[in-house]
């Protein structure tokens, strides 16, 4: 711990996003960067402190008073040794992660200021790209072969570790480019997808071997004779959207929020779309169902298509307008109103509002029939009930996205070399935690077939 007080005499500083004006022009990244100074100033804030909360809260287990230390003291390659140490893909991490480690770190118990982890991470891997630093490796091989069944980040984080540990992997993803939702379901505002081609390429140099557009079951792998697989990870992520189930629900203009998302990343990376396959805001009064990361993404894309209005409903009431969250206390995360810089582009935001029918017109979705509900505690304990509160409204709306969440994947008894992680394992939830999810399957990998090979 370089400056002790540094805490006290530097307040939190964030680079920020880009001008509202200028980004909703462009799918360009919204958020900016600290130049080299500032950025060593916000990384000499981090305590060092005897029971770190951030490693406790991060699922990647990251030592960021360590690397921040490092990062103070301008030794950015010995940053970057710790940071990857833990972190397989600190640019994935370092631009969409919600920072679990932040809220759970001192500073924000203190005044509501931690360190900026975060960009700090993504600061470190950005120049460890440009100084050169991340170079391919030439791994041994222990002459075995895993196969991972789908190339997001849980697959890919598994490949990664695995590869190290010396198999020889193999990816196969259904689609046409690795990343999973990194690629198909985030913004290209959010992550530039040259950052994943950056590290797909890596990891190719490094061994690892992708085939794209196979979308192959693990009974058909492990049925093959060649190549032989001594093991299956299985990462094929949360697929299944939640739907909403109400009358009008096939009229034209209603789509699942990533038939949205993954369209226009296809769109931005140079496929083509006939008109009427076209899933377009333009000039269209949108409707978002789903107050979660998904519908916000939704909301900055629209934006960027050129709508004439965005209107976010949530079924759920209103987070409370935090910092702090008493049902949910420091160091847990606090489940508070979140503001994104989709959010900041415009949108009407309205909470304890339930879907009740879906108009339209020769086909056409035209409005959406809502109604304000209440939630009242079950005498019986469990989930509260929901009631009604005033009369029925009609939303205005040409383009309607569910934006739900996933449900998550039922799965069969495997035999013991097939092993499931990610989303696929645990249902929908964070890049971080599906990172930690991949590598922990890796090591379960390489236990079971050290065990088997003795």
């Amino acid at each position: 711990m370089g400056n002790p007080k540094a805490f006290l005499e530097i307040h939190r500083q964030e680079a920020g996003y880009r001008p509202i004006h200028d980004r909703i022009h462009d799918f360009g990244e919204v958020e900016q960067t600290l130049n080299t100074h500032q950025r060593r100033e916000q990384a000499s804030r981090c305590m060092d402190c005897g029971v770190p909360f951030c490693h406790w809260a991060c699922p990647l287990g990251n030592k960021a008073p360590e690397w921040n230390d490092a990062l103070y003291r301008g030794d950015w390659e010995l940053a970057f040794r710790l940071l990857t140490s833990t972190n397989p893909f600190p640019e994935f991490t370092g631009r969409i992660c919600p920072a679990l480690c932040e809220k759970a770190c001192v500073l924000n118990r203190f005044n509501h200021e931690p360190t900026t982890n975060r960009e700090d991470e993504c600061a470190i891997i950005e120049a460890a790209f440009r100084e050169g630093y991340i170079q391919p490796r030439v791994l041994a091989r222990n002459g075995m072969s895993v196969a991972v069944i789908g190339a997001g980040p849980a697959g890919l984080a598994a490949a990664n570790a695995l590869n190290r540990m010396g198999y020889a992997v193999t990816v196969f993803e259904k689609n046409e480019a690795a990343g999973g939702l990194l690629r198909y379901g985030i913004p290209n505002f959010k992550l530039n997808k040259a950052i994943i081609d950056r590290r797909i390429a890596l990891m190719e140099a490094e061994g690892i071997a992708f085939r794209y557009g196979e979308a192959v079951s693990c009974a058909a792998i492990l049925s093959q004779s060649t190549p032989h697989f001594s093991a299956v990870i299985i990462a094929t992520g949360t697929p299944t959207a939640r739907d909403l189930k109400a009358p009008g629900r096939d009229l034209k203009g209603v789509h699942f929020a990533l038939e949205l998302l993954s369209q226009q990343n296809r769109v931005l990376a140079g496929m083509e779309f006939s008109k009427a396959d076209r899933i377009t805001a333009r000039g269209k009064n949108v409707l978002v169902i789903g107050g979660g990361d998904t519908g916000s993404d939704c909301i900055g894309t629209a934006h960027r298509q050129g709508c004439r209005s965005v209107t976010q409903i949530e079924i759920m009431p209103k987070p409370v307008e935090g910092p702090d969250d008493p049902q949910n206390p420091w160091p847990n995360w606090p489940r508070t109103l979140k503001t994104t810089s989709s959010h900041e582009e415009g949108c009407t935001r309205r909470w304890n509002i339930n879907t009740l029918e879906f108009l339209g017109e020769n086909g056409q979705l035209t409005g959406v029939k809502v109604q304000e509900i209440d939630w009242q505690p079950n005498p019986d304990g469990g989930r509260p009930i929901m009631v009604e509160k005033g009369k029925p409204e009609i939303i205005k709306a040409e383009l309607c996205l569910l934006a739900m969440g996933f449900l998550k994947p039922e799965h069969p008894d495997y035999p013991e070399n097939v092993f499931v992680c990610g989303d696929d394992q645990n249902g929908a939830s964070l890049v971080v935690r599906a990172m930690a999810s991949g590598i922990d399957a890796a090591n379960r990998v390489h236990a079971h077939l050290s065990q088997k090979s003795h």
